[in-house]
């Protein structure tokens, strides 16, 4: 709260810690509207607790939501699904980093007792090199389900988006004895990383200009995260605990499934 100047919370809005986030999961998110039934509308910085996966407001139902967990940025401002947040529900959504996947080169499929197996896929932790927030550019949603009543505790859902863009090419903060030495020998896409300068501009809800916004999504500087390959246990949603962030000291023996 402190990070981000937040002025208002709600405890009965607390998040247990997770260390294995999936797709539908609540998350928390930083953002900036007026608090209902305030006398003077004005928008104040809140931290609420969001659902993973963007139902936009006009859907019939809420089933596609566990696949909008992802925005590109180069065409969030067109997408019908997006545009309409990207002016006027921005967020932001901090964590301390995220898991990506990696088959190493050369293994892609391997020969066993005659038959082709693929080896399972190394896990990566993606985090800021100096240690500090991951604050990753997202949208939010209002979705009203009209099955239910007005004072329905669950007439309303919130939902959110993580804007993503492409991963850096250029050498990592901290880079991994053994394995990838730049994002993108991960994968080709990375989240959007909002650098503090950008924080206040992003989630004024007064911007609604697609020219003044669009320059928020510049990829930040290289240099800036770090890269260690974890568990393969994390790969598996069921596991869920501080020892899925244990540093390895290089990817585990190729495992076949």
């Amino acid at each position: 709260m402190r990070l981000f100047e937040v002025e208002k919370w709600e405890p009965e809005e607390s998040l247990a810690p997770d260390w294995n986030v999936a797709p539908t999961k609540e998350v928390y998110a930083v953002l900036e509207r007026p608090v209902k039934d305030a006398r003077d509308g004005a928008p104040v910085r809140q931290m609420r607790k969001l659902k993973w996966g963007l139902v936009p407001s006009w859907a019939k139902t809420p089933e596609g939501g566990a696949r909008m967990i992802n925005a590109r940025a180069e065409t969030v401002h067109e997408k019908p699904s997006f545009r309409r947040p990207f002016l006027a529900r921005r967020c932001i959504l901090p964590a301390d980093g995220y898991y990506e996947w990696v088959t190493g080169p050369g293994e892609r499929e391997l020969e066993v007792e005659g038959k082709k197996k693929r080896p399972r896929k190394q896990p990566y932790f993606v985090t800021p090199a100096d240690g500090s927030v991951f604050a990753m550019a997202g949208l939010y949603e209002f979705w009203r389900d009209r099955t239910l009543p007005d004072d329905h505790p669950q007439a309303w859902w919130v939902t959110c988006s993580v804007i993503t863009t492409e991963a850096e090419t250029g050498p990592l903060g901290v880079a991994p004895a053994q394995g990838p030495r730049t994002l993108s020998d991960i994968h080709p896409r990375m989240p959007l990383m909002l650098t503090p300068d950008r924080w206040d501009t992003w989630l004024d809800p007064s911007r609604t200009a697609p020219d003044d916004l669009r320059p928020l999504l510049e990829p930040p500087p290289g240099g800036l995260m770090r890269a260690y390959a974890v568990t393969t246990a994390v790969s598996n949603v069921r596991n869920n605990g501080a020892e899925l962030l244990e540093e390895l000291a290089g990817p585990e023996e190729a495992t076949l499934f």
